[in-house]
C-alpha cells in the first residue's frame, strides 16, 4: 500500500515523534505540507495527515492543503488517516480536519491522538502542561495505531 504523511510540527517536535513512528511502521516518508503536491494525491492509496492543535484545530497549512486534495476517481478507494498532539488531547479537534476530507471524498481510515508538551497561550508562564509527553508509551500506542492501517 503506498502511504505518505504529511505533518506539521512546530513547537516541541512532538507530532514529528508520532508520524516518525507511524511512518516506520508503514514504510512511508513524512513531509511537510509544503513538500506535498496535492495533485499528486491520487498516487497514494493512504494519506496520513496530522499536526499540533491549535484553538481546537489542526494546523492551517494542514487544512488548506486537505482542501486542495483532488476528489478522488469513483473506482479509487482512497483513505486518509488523521493524527494529532495536543494540550488537550480530545479527538473532537480533529472535527474540521474530517468534514474537510469526507466532502472530498476520501475514507476515514482511522484517527489517532495523543496529549504532547503544550506551551501555548497562558501555559508558557507556568513552563507548559504535559511536560515530557508524548512518552515511550505513547509512540508505541502511534507504531500499534499505524499497524491497524496496514489490514
Amino acid at each position: 500500500m503506498k502511504t505518505i504523511i504529511v505533518c506539521v510540527s512546530e513547537s516541541h517536535g512532538n507530532t514529528m515523534k508520532v508520524a516518525k513512528a507511524m511512518a516506520e511502521v508503514l514504510d512511508a516518508p513524512v513531509v511537510s505540507p509544503e513538500e506535498f503536491d496535492a495533485g499528486k494525491a491520487g498516487e497514494y492509496d493512504l494519506i496520513g495527515l496530522g499536526s499540533g492543535i491549535y484553538k481546537g484545530k489542526h494546523h492551517k497549512s494542514i487544512l488548506e492543503l486537505a482542501e486542495k486534495l483532488p476528489e478522488p476517481d469513483e473506482e479509487q478507494d482512497k483513505s486518509v488517516f488523521i493524527f494529532s498532539t495536543a494540550g488537550k488531547g480530545d479527538i473532537n479537534q480533529h472535527r474540521h480536519l474530517n468534514l474537510i476530507i469526507s466532502k472530498k471524498g476520501y475514507r476515514n481510515a482511522g484517527e489517532f491522538i495523543c496529549k504532547g508538551w503544550d506551551t501555548a497561550g497562558l501555559f508558557k508562564y507556568i513552563g507548559g502542561i504535559n511536560k515530557g509527553l508524548p512518552n515511550r508509551a505513547m509512540i508505541e500506542q502511534a507504531r500499534d495505531f499505524a499497524k491497524t492501517l496496514r489490514a
